[in-house]
């Protein structure tokens, strides 16, 4: 009698997910202690943690307030003097044996959490990590870095500590002074491969971009060169954590430098290109467009440059390579294909291979409007850059291709949408003042050249 009326009150007040929780087979909700819920989520505690005002919350919640920039204690609003979580585990086994006696309920045992790393614990081991690289003792140093590397898999937060006590830089200057002694001829001796294999698929998120000494030690000459090797190599795992450490370094501000040694390094466009080719995975792909980017892009000031440079990436395919991702690659990835080949078209020489690549001009007009707002922008770019900077053959040639395949209805479409920005808009006016010239002409030739993709959705 009780139970059932306990249910008919329970059905007309709002139900608190924070407080109860529902079992769906019994129809019952179950009440959730007062001292086993986080103070700030007020859910059930997985990793119950206290601070020095003595107070018991989440480790989750409590890292978030504190990462917010708070320095008080939520519950007693005292300034914490410290930060220090001290694990909780005699609440943490309480609720674990609530949890077991409702597992009848649909209650599930909470995990017994791991104990994350520590700052001193990564300080200690990049010390002796320093120490084993002064020796030259691999087997030493890769023993500490496999420790390092399984810290970084348990948690994000653990990724995080380990960056915030400087095990980048420490990891640099390790990889730097063992390159040295890589043999790229012979491709280096296995136990030394392995080791730098190691270091580098930690510093794909070790690696602190504001590190100045780590920037120096990874844009070394025996550095790159090593990275370089990797690229060309078998291992697609060390092929993939190359061309990432490779994209770090060149959203640098010291990027300029480090392209300019970086292309002047045998086989580095060659396994830039070949990421590209024979894709190791799409963040592989993605990186590697971003660093060809920036390649061409940094020597844009000098137009002896940027053809030598450009002409190497694009006499190894590129454009076709490009074109290939915009038509088949998700978003993001054709939105860098489109940034690179938006570069290219900036020279003359890569505005004629894009004009000899047949699928150039229907595939431009086919994805404006269909990829995204910023790709729709590229696309206008390109398209204007191989309609305005090209002789009056070329010129003529793209645009009565484009509009047989439609390209004076997006654009008006475009226009007349009011989204686009003011540089933008400049470039779409143009072209349809262009393709207006044409299409007059074009009618005479074949009056249903207008018309014929009208109908088609854009």
């Amino acid at each position: 009698m009780i139970l059932s009326l306990r249910r008919r009150r329970a059905s007309r007040r709002p139900s608190n997910t924070n407080t109860q929780i529902s079992d769906s087979d019994s129809g019952m909700e179950i009440v959730i202690p007062n001292h086993f819920r986080c103070p700030i989520s007020l859910d059930l505690m997985k990793d119950p943690v206290t601070l020095l005002t003595g107070i018991t919350y989440d480790r989750e919640s409590i890292e978030k307030w504190i990462e917010a920039g708070n320095q008080t204690c939520p519950v007693t609003n005292q300034v914490l003097n410290s930060f220090d979580q001290i694990p909780n585990h005699s609440i943490r086994r309480m609720i674990q044996d609530w949890c077991v006696q409702n597992r009848s309920h649909g209650i599930e045992r909470i995990p017994t959490p791991r104990i994350p790393v520590a700052p001193f614990e990564v300080s200690a081991i990049c010390e002796k990590i320093a120490v084993a690289t002064r020796r030259g003792d691999r087997k030493r140093c890769q023993d500490l870095v496999a420790k390092i590397k399984v810290w970084g898999k348990e948690s994000e937060r653990d990724r995080r500590c380990i960056v915030k006590s400087g095990a980048g830089c420490v990891l640099s200057l390790s990889f730097e002074s063992f390159a040295r002694g890589y043999d790229v001829v012979s491709n280096g001796e296995e136990s030394l491969v392995l080791l730098l294999d190691q270091i580098l698929s930690v510093l794909t998120w070790a690696f602190d971009p504001s590190d100045g000494e780590a920037q120096a030690q990874l844009g070394s000459d025996s550095s790159l060169r090593c990275l370089v090797s990797f690229l060309d190599g078998n291992d697609l795992s060390a092929r993939q954590n190359a061309v990432l450490v490779l994209k770090t370094l060149l959203s640098l501000d010291q990027r300029h430098v480090v392209a300019a040694n970086l292309a002047e390094i045998e086989g580095a466009l060659e396994g830039l290109v070949g990421i590209i080719r024979q894709p190791v995975s799409p963040k592989a792909t993605k990186a590697s467009l971003t660093v060809i980017f920036h390649m061409i892009s940094e020597n844009c000031h000098s137009q002896n440059d940027i053809n030598k440079i450009g002409s190497r990436f694009l006499d190894l395919g590129l454009v076709s390579l490009l074109l290939e991702n915009v038509l088949d690659g998700e978003k993001s990835l054709s939105e860098r294909a489109l940034r690179v080949l938006d570069v290219i078209c900036d020279c003359k020489e890569g505005r004629e291979r894009a004009y000899e690549n047949a699928l150039t001009t229907p595939l431009l007009v086919k994805k404006i409007l269909r990829i995204s707002d910023m790709a729709t922008e590229i696309l206008v770019s390109i398209l204007w850059k191989l309609c305005k900077n090209s002789s009056n053959e070329e010129k003529e040639s793209v645009l009565v291709e484009a509009l047989q395949v439609g390209a004076f209805q997006k654009l008006l479409l475009l226009l007349q949408m009011g989204t686009c920005c003011e540089r933008m808009k400049e470039k779409v006016t143009e072209l349809l003042k262009l393709f207006n010239l044409h299409r007059r002409g074009l009618d005479c030739v074949d009056s249903s050249g207008d018309f014929k993709y009208l109908k088609k959705p854009f």
